[in-house]
């Protein structure tokens, strides 16, 4: 979607899912391949009798990824995949970079917009801009890299 008037063009759906896809691959090589070297291979990879294998399961599975995406969106305005497809995610009324309490919010909010059956996440497609709820909560777009 183009926002005429200032030649801004939101990121929709499509686009966005598949920077998560990246995005997903990328963490999953990074958490992985670690806990499996530390770890081996260990049943909780498929049964879930365990929440915790232990600190670095802890470190690496979930701390991690909070410190990796939040990072990212505040040094380079989007993970990887954002990256590699040119999107950016930007503060909503501004157009610059995200602070640090909007990309907590955000990264929070993703549960808030998984809740209801993923509906946070497919409302990108019916917002005029392209805005998850998660994007709401934290005041912030995903807008196609300006050239």
């Amino acid at each position: 979607m183009e926002d005429t008037e200032n030649k801004v063009v939101y990121a929709g759906f499509w686009i966005r899912a598949l920077a998560t896809a990246i995005d997903t691959v990328i963490l999953l090589v990074l958490v992985t391949l670690p806990l499996t070297l530390i770890y081996g291979v260990h049943d909780y990879w498929y049964s879930y009798e365990e929440y915790f294998l232990g600190f670095w399961d802890v470190m690496l599975g979930y701390v991690m990824p909070v410190i990796f995406t939040i990072w990212f969106w505040l040094r380079y305005q989007g993970t990887p995949g954002k990256i590699l497809l040119k999107l950016q995610i930007v503060d909503a009324k501004t157009m610059t970079a995200l602070t640090l309490r909007q990309a907590v919010v955000r990264y929070f909010g993703y549960f808030l917009s998984i809740l209801v059956i993923l509906m946070g996440f497919f409302w990108i497609a019916f917002d005029q801009r392209k805005q998850a709820w998660h994007d709401k909560l934290a005041g912030s777009v995903v807008i196609v890299k300006p050239q």
